[in-house]
């Protein structure tokens, strides 16, 4: 039973990490459009820094993978 458990814990652990870095990169993302949108000659600079926000988002849902193995494995 408690071998279970930790699998539930994972599998919790990894979707809310998941859904919670998809929801950072679409709101990110849709920011990134409409900034361009707005001032065109700025979309170089704009890009890069939605990569580098974007990329902190994705770290973010990596660590709650690595939560859930951790997790899984005890």
């Amino acid at each position: 039973m408690e071998g279970s458990i930790n699998v539930l814990g994972a599998g919790l652990a990894y979707g809310f990490a998941a859904f919670g870095a998809a929801i950072g990169i679409g709101m990110v993302g849709g920011r990134t459009v409409e900034a361009m949108a707005r001032q065109p000659e700025m979309a170089g600079k704009i890009q890069t820094t939605f990569f580098i926000a974007a990329a902190f988002a994705e770290a973010l849902g990596l660590l709650g993978f690595v939560l859930a193995l951790i997790l899984m494995a005890a």
